[in-house]
């Protein structure tokens, strides 16, 4: 059973009025044409190029490669979400990781990372197995979607603010066809700002000094959002973030996403 949520305070205003932008649409009335746009707006955030920095880095890292992976052929291009169109939960990241998705050309994917992150979701039923190597391996999300704050690898795993803000439209896109969410699970502090950013731009919800980043925070928009520490292997190397502490999280989001199915 999941540990309690630590609260954060309280919101003023909510994500959005369910008249506006479609996001809240119920499970009956789920735009069926949602996942063949998701389907297009994958092949168009793969063809991207507004950050040339990033494009450099993701094409040399896949020149170059890393020893262990010297006989793979590299994605070494901006990388797609991934999921379930019918997503009740959206799972919101970093950026592909230089010799994990860069690589295999899927988010979270062929890095310990992804290794765990997989691994959580299949414990709390996100996910229908419990690893993941490479992109059509079998792996599939269930009532899940995963994004991420900049869709390039960014050298250092640091994008910069111009960076983060020409992929913010991405997530904005992909809020207006994920049209059954019912909790956003952010992971870092740096996922938390992009989307706090999306909201600020839609709704006014005040100073983002008000919304605190902590492991397992719950803060209550519309569409609650819960903020966890990302599982980097610095993070879980340091002992910051166990597989339990994960674990918690998504079993509250499942509560959630699961009270809200009609």
């Amino acid at each position: 059973m999941a540990s309690p949520i630590p609260l954060a305070p309280p919101v003023t205003r909510a994500i959005l009025p369910s008249s506006e932008k479609g996001l809240l649409i119920p499970c009956n009335h789920i735009n069926v044409s949602s996942g063949s746009k998701l389907v297009q707006l994958g092949r168009e955030i793969t063809e991207c190029r507004r950050c040339p920095r990033l494009i450099e880095h993701c094409q040399e890292v896949a020149r170059v490669k890393r020893r262990a992976y010297r006989d793979q052929e590299y994605w070494g291009k901006p990388v797609p979400s991934f999921g379930d169109p019918r997503a009740r939960l959206l799972i919101l990241g970093l950026a592909p990781g230089a010799h994990g998705a860069n690589r295999t050309g899927r988010v979270f994917t062929g890095d310990s990372s992804g290794d765990l992150l997989y691994r959580v979701l299949f414990q709390t039923g996100f996910a229908n197995r419990a690893e993941s190597k490479w992109r059509g391996d079998g792996l599939e999300l269930k009532g899940a979607y995963i994004s991420c704050s900049a869709h390039c690898a960014p050298p250092d795993n640091k994008p910069s603010p111009e960076e983060l803000r020409n992929c913010r439209p991405w997530l904005e896109r992909e809020l207006e066809l994920l049209r059954d969410l019912r909790v956003v699970v952010v992971l870092g502090k740096i996922a938390f700002d992009s989307y706090l950013a999306v909201l600020k731009e839609r709704v006014n919800i005040g100073r983002l000094a008000d919304y605190p980043f902590g492991h397992n925070y719950l803060h209550d928009f519309e569409v609650p959002v819960i903020t966890s520490y990302h599982p980097s292997q610095q993070n879980t190397s340091t002992g910051r973030l166990t597989e339990r502490m994960l674990v918690d999280v998504f079993a509250a989001a499942r509560v959630i996403s699961d009270r809200h199915i009609l």
